[in-house]
């Protein structure tokens, strides 16, 4: 597979024309001597803060006859919807026909010409000899640290100039190229972490955002291994990042070296009605092999290998040598520090299921008070389910529910929201999905109206919102217009039936029944591990961080009224 490389990411080169329907493609042609013809693709991908070369649109330009042409500018419009952006200059890099050859990457661009921002225009000079062919441009921008999160930009190829002579460009209006700031939360190898993974994100009753996620320390591959629940702090509405803190890491336990203690597949709830906030997470200690023995006498030379949904690597019980643990941790000072692990397992697990455990994001405190975690698990056969796990008194004592649905195949890693009605909505990562690319792709979706005792499937079930097999986040958010409160239910995931790109913020005004594709929001077009969260910075935005093409989690703001315009 050849791939195109985007600053710190990479776009799969065969799928750049599949996806470019979402990515708003511009064509025209428009003739000097009748030979030029030019295109533009926008590349639909975070632009990270404080670096130069953020991708933001692609340009072709074919020349169909026999004489050469000398390309002398490009300008360009950067309309802006919402805020100052901080953009510091725009860049165009040569990559000749990019198509051409085995290897596209070793195509070392040449720079056209680079441009400062003047108000809303961006005219690039240079001198370039184009022969008859395709030839292919990059745009690339530099952000400034501290540009703003929450601004959008929207920009359009408006002159090109060809031997002195300016093309008769249409009016390309509807079919921008968008430039959305992220700020990077957790890069591959920050702070010693060789890959940051599985997101978590909650705002505080402070409005500090709490970000938390697997530090994985050795790999990118999941339990059983060392990694910990690292977190960061934003205290300026997700615009900068505290340094790591750690919030849940069981060290050697037991004496087992900490690459046989990892704690994995965070959950973050935080409590409206206390200065309480928990983060639950699924601790392994030792291996369970293949045959669901507990493997003795592990060392750190040990290169034995297993984790909780494969095989027989979570057996029933409540003992640490039988099954998975279900840890809480609690924070009472916005986040700063946190308690020792709690373990819940022999207070609500089931003694027979083989596995329970935290589903990864976050929770929420429903308009009753109770508590309620997303959670997963496999049952007395092994197979797969989700239920939620709950607290009516405050976080002293846990109880979890019922499975929500008998799906073929199994659900896991869902997402809890509270409805008008006091009802609770799971909205469920369904493995029946693996493989399938045909119309009954999509998220398993169950509602109970008894705190998970019964459940009913909801008329959307495996009829909306497409999904590879993959987690996804679900967020309801209230906010206030001229005094009336209203409500969204807002999902992200990969758009896609097959593969993990197309990150979408999609938004529901009626509980989830229909999601308007007009309000869909591309953020992230490029390849990536999918995971997500989504939390309410403040009344007027909405903060996401997920795991993205350009690094392992970056932070992105969205105003409430981009969302429902």
């Amino acid at each position: 597979m050849k791939y195109l490389a985007l600053g710190n990411g990479k776009i799969n080169r065969i799928g750049l024309l599949i996806i470019s329907c979402c990515l708003h493609v511009v064509c025209f042609a428009t003739a000097v001597d009748g030979v030029v013809q030019v295109k533009t693709i926008g590349y639909h991908v975070p632009a990270i803060l404080g670096e130069d070369d953020n991708p933001l649109m692609r340009i072709e330009i074919v020349i169909s006859g026999s004489k050469a042409v000398t390309l002398n500018q490009l300008a360009f419009n950067l309309s802006n919807r919402l805020s100052h952006a901080g953009i510091a200059a725009m860049k165009i890099n040569y990559k000749g026909d990019d198509f051409a050859g085995d290897e596209p990457d070793s195509i070392v661009p040449t720079t056209f010409g680079a441009g400062a921002v003047d108000g809303q225009s961006v005219v690039v000079s240079g001198s370039l000899k184009l022969l008859p062919g395709r030839h292919c441009f990059d745009v690339v921008v530099g952000l400034t640290d501290d540009a703003d999160l929450g601004s959008l930009f929207i920009c359009h190829l408006t002159r090109v100039q060809v031997d002195g002579k300016l093309l008769r460009l249409p009016d390309v209006a509807t079919s921008p190229a968008y430039l959305r700031p992220a700020a990077v939360v957790r890069r591959h190898m920050q702070d010693g972490v060789h890959t940051s993974r599985i997101p978590g994100l909650a705002t505080t009753q402070n409005g500090t955002l709490l970000a938390i996620f697997d530090a994985r320390y050795d790999s990118r591959r999941d339990l059983q291994g060392d990694m910990d629940i690292g977190l960061h702090r934003s205290t300026d509405g997700g615009q900068t990042w505290e340094p790591l803190r750690i919030a849940m890491d069981m060290g050697e336990w037991g004496g087992l070296p900490q690459k046989f203690n990892g704690v994995s597949d965070a959950c973050i709830l935080v409590d409206r009605n206390s200065d309480a906030i928990y983060i639950a997470g699924l601790w392994m200690h030792g291996v369970i092999n293949d045959a669901g023995e507990w493997v003795e006498h592990l060392t750190d030379t040990s290169t034995v290998w297993n984790h909780q949904w494969r095989t027989k690597g979570s057996q029933p019980g409540f003992g640490v040598k039988q099954t998975s643990q279900f840890l809480v941790v609690k924070s009472t000072d916005d986040g700063k520090t946190w308690s020792d692990p709690v373990n819940l397992t022999a207070q609500c697990k089931r003694e027979e299921w083989w596995l329970w455990a935290p589903a990864p994001g976050n929770g929420i405190t429903m308009t009753d008070g109770t508590l309620v975690f997303p959670t997963q698990g496999r049952d007395a056969a092994g197979k797969s389910f989700s239920n939620i796990t709950y607290s009516t008194d405050g976080g002293k004592t846990w109880a979890t529910s019922n499975q929500a649905l008998a799906v073929p195949a199994g659900t896991t890693e869902c997402a809890v929201v509270e409805l008008a009605d006091g009802s609770l909505m799971l909205n469920m990562r369904a493995n029946r999905n693996r493989g399938n690319t045909g119309p009954d792709n999509g998220r398993a979706i169950a509602v109970t109206n008894d705190m998970g005792k019964t459940w009913q499937e909801h008329p959307t079930s495996f009829r909306a919102l497409p999904e590879p097999t993959c987690m996804a986040s679900l967020y309801k958010h209230k906010y206030v217009v001229n005094g009336e409160t209203e409500r969204l239910l807002l999902f992200l995931n990969p758009n896609s039936k097959s593969v993990r790109e197309n990150m979408t913020v999609k938004v529901s005004f009626d509980e989830g029944l229909t999601w308007p594709r007009e309000n869909w929001i591309l953020l992230d077009a490029g390849r990536s591990s999918g995971y997500s969260c989504i939390t309410a910075i403040d009344n007027g935005e909405i903060g996401v961080l997920y795991e993205s093409s350009r690094a392992d989690l970056v932070f992105q703001k969205i105003s409430v009224n981009e969302l429902i315009d």
